[in-house]
């Protein structure tokens, strides 16, 4: 547990250090989700995300990842930060897309990964889940394949909507 938050904390002095450095607006998004981990979980949560061009982008979310594992309800709280790149130029239909590269992590597993969003609402990643030392959720341990799949709602959005 301790080296888990160790890994987090340095991650996000790494992100927060690297934005800090420069003018960056920050915008608010709703993220629900599928995420299987050696067992399939919903996910529900918010994220934070970070730019000054839209050439890199940074995101820090936290969630909840909510699952039956031996036939038994579980919530585990998960933490990730992504980096989102696309150095295309002066042409805005290339940058519909952005190629992911981030970590998640939670109490049980800490998971780097790699993948492709449409205009940063639309996820889809995948990588590979490390378990921490022996932990179990009821039983099971969560290691191996991570694939995630995310829809990211801007709150500026939901707030236009109902206007």
């Amino acid at each position: 547990m301790l080296k888990f938050r160790l890994a987090m904390a340095a991650l996000l002095v790494f992100f927060l250090g690297s934005v800090s450095k420069a003018q960056y607006t920050m915008h608010k998004m709703i993220n629900v989700g599928y995420v299987y981990q050696n067992q399939s979980f919903g996910e529900v949560g918010g994220k934070l995300l970070f730019l000054k061009d839209d050439d890199v982008i940074y995101r820090l979310g936290g969630s909840a990842l909510m699952g039956s594992a031996h036939s038994k309800f579980a919530i585990m709280p998960k933490l990730q930060a992504d980096v989102l790149l696309n150095f295309e130029k002066n042409v805005d239909f290339y940058h519909s897309y952005y190629f992911l590269v981030g970590a998640e992590g939670t109490n049980k597993y800490i998971a780097p990964k790699v993948g492709v969003t449409l205009f940063g609402i639309l996820d889809l990643t995948g990588g590979y889940a490390f378990p921490i030392g022996d932990a179990e959720l009821n039983g099971k341990q969560l290691k191996g394949l991570n694939i995630n799949f995310t829809l990211n709602i801007p709150t500026v959005f939901i707030h236009d909507m109902f206007k």
